[in-house]
């Protein structure tokens, strides 16, 4: 059986080269190109610190179009994860999207754009098997309970709020329903951005400190009992690496845009 080729985008930043080396330790994919603006020209494997690897980095997406590979993987930043996949999509490859940060305006360009090139594209806001449960479960408790909103925390210098978790999970349970507010937002007593940012119609809390890894809870309460579904990451940036390379496996056979890594476990 022929090997899936991957190029990987953010190879040397702590998800990417965890990600990089489980391609590298598979048997079924081939580490085929590497994107690092910082090391561009240099061993993509000595980058990421796995060992050489015989493949050089080079400093865009668009460049790396020039090696002979299937699926973009693309943990980078969300300045710069759109112009990437549209260009993958443009060129007739799939992509996998674990960078933040993208809107649902942005996801329905990508997805016209997927559709329009016949290729797939798989975009998750966390690729941990144990969130996509977490969202899997959400999901299932917002058809039943109408009162929910969303926490969101994570360390102080992250750039992007929500995280990308959060801002798929608010997207993703608004489309069940929209929550019931005991109060319009417009009738608060105080500054209206104390009960959070609205994302889908729902609400969402996000929450920066020094210590805290990436966490999310969806809040369900009804007038006589409280449900609380959490999903809590560590500093073991390889629980998203099975995740990612499960959505590599199956991209190909995927036209046009799926979102949420749960979307794909059954």
């Amino acid at each position: 059986m022929d090997k899936i080729r991957i190029c990987v985008a953010g190879i040397t930043g702590w998800t990417g080269s965890a990600v990089a080396k489980a391609i590298i330790e598979a048997p079924d994919l081939d580490l085929a190109a590497a994107v690092s603006r910082g090391a561009a020209g240099k061993d993509a494997g000595e980058a990421a610190g796995l060992g050489a690897i015989g493949v050089l980095c080079v400093g865009s997406v668009q460049e790396s179009l020039a090696a002979d590979w299937d699926v973009l993987i693309d943990y980078t930043k969300p300045q710069v994860v759109k112009g990437h996949t549209l260009a993958a999509i443009e060129a007739g490859r799939h992509v996998v999207v674990g960078t933040s940060g993208l809107t649902g305006e942005d996801y329905a360009e990508i997805a016209t754009a997927a559709e329009a090139a016949g290729v797939g594209v798989v975009a998750s806001g966390n690729f941990a098997l144990t969130a996509a449960l977490m969202t899997r479960f959400s999901i299932m408790a917002a058809k039943y309970i109408d009162t929910f909103e969303i926490l969101d925390f994570a360390g102080h210098a992250k750039i992007d709020a929500p995280s990308g978790t959060a801002r798929e999970l608010a997207e993703r349970m608004g489309e069940v329903q929209k929550p019931r507010l005991g109060q319009p937002l417009d009738a608060i007593i105080g500054p209206r951005e104390l009960r959070g940012g609205t994302i889908g119609g729902v609400q969402v809390h996000s929450i920066r400190l020094p210590s805290y890894s990436a966490s999310v809870t969806a809040e369900f309460a009804t007038s006589g009992s409280r449900l609380s579904i959490s999903h809590d990451a560590g500093m073991d940036a390889s629980i998203y690496a099975e995740g990612t390379l499960f959505a590599a496996r199956r991209v190909a056979g995927i036209s046009g845009l799926v979102r949420g890594l749960d979307t794909l476990l059954d």
